[in-house]
């Protein structure tokens, strides 16, 4: 059972630590680099709906519209 205690507490303080990094570092969670392009399902992208162009684009407009007070963004608009 101590072990067990330990073992609970050690992955706690993995994961607050992992947590506190990404708070600290105030930059937005990433995708995987291969995503759904590298396993074939690239065309079931609701965002971008397969067109790698379109992400660039909206990209382009968040860091246009970085100004404002918005902490979030319409995704269903193309």
């Amino acid at each position: 059972m101590t072990i067990f205690i330990f073992a609970f507490i050690a992955m706690a303080m993995i994961i607050a630590g992992m947590a506190v990094g990404a708070i600290l570092q105030n930059k937005p969670l990433q995708g995987s680099c291969g995503g759904l392009n590298s396993i074939g399902m690239k065309e079931g992208c609701e965002v971008c709906g397969g067109d790698d162009d379109e992400c660039k684009k909206e990209q382009e407009r968040q860091q246009q519209l970085a100004g404002q007070a918005d902490l979030a963004y319409d995704a269903t608009r193309r």
